[in-house]
């Protein structure tokens, strides 16, 4: 039997169960006991299109391979990728097979997309094709687990990849990406196009690949500024949530929730602009190499290589797991920012808390980047945790130059002749420390699991106030520092309970 699209109705538990298959045009059913290719639930669909005894949307599974033609997904059936799909082929995946570039993968508004948790399911654009997801804030494309409510793990399926044709700064300008699953990326067209990505939540990706190579929630390979990433949130991914290798790709409203490693993972060269950001951690998920808010570097090796990793990010909040001093949490996690290995982000207008230390330059060609004004952090508030150490955050006393008032920072040596603390607040940076974050009219739901966070800040937040763009472009111009002021731009696409959720 040709069968094209697998039905997967949700009946009450109880019910004689109904195979829908789609042959040749015509709808074919067949009785059963019981199935394991089947999934049941009680509640019906989220969308209200079927109850009770009523099949809903059908299950179209899409194979391991490439996608040679241009296709459009829609928000009538929900698709499982089965293994690793790719958009078009690289001229590097398979000997003997030529390229296949100028695919286009158009995913309707409020289409579901699944991945196979047994065959590691993941979505992969090659260099030279598209993906054109564009959902709206009332109807977000969703890319999730293709288990029950209450069954998701993280790491269930891959995530979704993208790689393009920009520069990096890798020998002979290409690289394949962590896990070795022939996403190759790499070029010379810094404004290339990989597509859209808007209103779109990516939820328990991750899987690994091989052991400690997992794949992210979102990877982007040297993607090119042709590219819109607007509105993504990447939730209890088993990875980082977002990681840049190389690339010009600009970027705008990302939320990185109660993922396991990195929120903001940033390599090779990335040199995109990045507004509006937030990044929440979950107090016992932290990975055992360390989970930071940001981590940077130019390469592995922090070596002299060009282009340099030197992205710039304003408007961003890292929120870190430790809501106040009695609150117990892993000891994996680290820094809300450890900047290292010859890197030169420029961080400005943004807010960091709740980790066990705020601030990390690390080695000694990252110091003498800060030095020269390569590394740049301006107009940023790190705030503590009210009683936590002996100077108010961190374990007080343990990393190399802890802040009299709160805040503690460390470093592998000085940024020329000053200490790490005394580089932070000098006066023409306007960097400012709190002792906890209830001094910044951040409230506190914002660390709470189950329920929807209150991102705008309170009446009288410092925050509202105090952004500063003077000499910056490629950014909207605001009054607040951090990710939020009076406006939610999470509000109807975003969600933080995905575990309850029925598609």
């Amino acid at each position: 039997m040709n069968m094209t699209k697998l039905y997967k109705p949700k009946f009450g538990t109880n019910a004689l169960k109904t195979l829908v298959f789609v042959l040749a045009g015509t709808l074919i059913f067949s009785s059963c006991k019981k199935t394991t290719i089947i999934e049941y639930n009680e509640a019906g669909s989220n969308a209200g299109t079927g109850t009770g005894t009523t099949p809903v949307k059908p299950i179209v599974e899409v194979a391991t391979g490439s996608i040679t033609v241009n296709t459009r997904w829609t928000k009538d059936n929900i698709y499982r990728l089965n293994g690793f799909v790719r958009v078009g082929r690289d001229v590097k995946n398979k000997a003997g097979l030529a390229a296949v570039e100028g695919v286009t993968l158009t995913i309707e508004a409020g289409t579901v997309i699944i991945g196979d948790r047994e065959t590691k399911g993941t979505l992969v654009v090659q260099r030279g094709n598209k993906i054109i997801a564009e959902g709206t804030a009332s109807a977000p494309i969703i890319f999730t687990s293709e288990r029950s409510a209450g069954l998701r793990e993280p790491g269930d399926w891959g995530g979704v990849v993208l790689c393009g044709k920009a520069s990096n700064n890798q020998a002979g300008g290409e690289a394949e990406l962590e896990g070795a699953y022939e996403g190759w990326h790499g070029g010379t067209n810094d404004a290339d196009n990989s597509g859209i990505l808007k209103y779109v939540r990516i939820d328990y990706a991750g899987t690994p690949v091989f052991p400690n190579q997992e794949v992210n929630s979102l990877t982007m390979g040297s993607i090119g500024s042709g590219t819109v990433i607007d509105y993504v949130q990447c939730s209890y991914g088993l990875d980082d949530a977002f990681e840049w290798f190389g690339g010009t790709v600009n970027a705008k409203h990302l939320i990185a929730y109660r993922g396991l490693d990195d929120d903001f993972d940033v390599d090779f060269g990335f040199r995109g602009t990045v507004q509006f950001a937030v990044g929440i951690r979950d107090a016992n998920s932290a990975d055992q190499s360390g989970s930071n808010g940001f981590e940077v570097d130019n390469d592995a090796s922090s070596t002299n290589v060009t282009p340099y990793t030197s992205p710039q990010f304003s408007n961003v909040t890292i929120i870190g797991p430790k809501k106040d001093a009695t609150k117990t949490i892993s000891t994996q996690f680290q820094n809300a920012m450890h900047l290292r290995r010859n890197n030169k982000i420029k961080i400005y207008n943004s807010v960091f808390t709740a980790y066990p230390n705020g601030l990390f330059i690390d080695g000694a060609t990252t110091l003498a980047n800060a030095a020269n004004g390569e590394l740049v952090l301006k107009n940023n508030v790190l705030a503590g945790v009210d009683g936590w150490g002996a100077n108010g955050y961190g374990t007080g006393g343990t990393t190399t130059f802890p802040n009299p008032i709160g805040v503690e920072t460390k470093s592998t040596g000085n940024v020329g002749a000053q200490t790490i603390d005394v580089w932070f607040k000098t006066a023409a940076f306007a960097n400012e420390t709190y002792p906890k974050w209830g001094d910044l009219g951040i409230d506190g739901s914002i660390f709470d699991l189950g329920a929807t966070p209150k991102f705008t800040l309170n009446t009288g937040s410092i925050l509202l106030a105090g952004a500063n763009f003077t000499g910056l472009t490629g950014f909207d111009v605001v009054t607040h520092r951090g990710a939020f002021g009076t406006t939610d731009w999470t509000a109807g696409w975003a969600n933080f309970t995905p575990q309850t959720n029925v598609y």
